[in-house]
């Protein structure tokens, strides 16, 4: 069972950036799909970003909202993903949590949270205008 610890999270002023990180503990992280998803206060948890390889090809993804503001990386050497976010927005206030599931998630599933078996503590991420 892979451990996921995030950090990086904090305090930023709007149109700041920040850079989350998540470090996994399992050896065999690169077959992992990994994802970053937020719950904002009083709202339901919502899909942020993934990413997801097969053989030797990875295929990123993110949500409307963060598009083009959001990057997931991922560094399997150092058993890694990251979330650059630039341009933050008050709205991006949440806790984000560090996701994987243990395989190859196709597209249909990427961004539904049950199709991650595994969960970080979140970090928090507050942005203030």
């Amino acid at each position: 069972q892979v451990q996921l610890v995030e950090s990086g999270g904090g305090l930023v002023q709007a149109g700041g950036s920040l850079r989350l990180s998540c470090a996994a503990s399992d050896r065999t992280f690169s077959r992992y799909a990994m994802g970053w998803l937020r719950q904002a206060p009083g709202k339901e948890r919502e899909f942020v970003a993934a990413v997801t390889c097969i053989v030797n090809t990875c295929y990123e993804y993110s949500s409307d909202s963060v598009k083009g503001r959001f990057t997931i990386s991922r560094d399997n050497a150092k058993n890694a993903v990251y979330l650059q976010m630039n341009s933050l927005k008050p709205e991006d206030t949440a806790v984000y949590s560090c996701a994987a599931a243990g395989t190859y998630l196709q597209p249909v599933v990427v961004r539904t949270q049950s199709a991650f078996a595994y969960w970080g503590q979140g970090t928090q991420v507050i942005v203030s205008s």
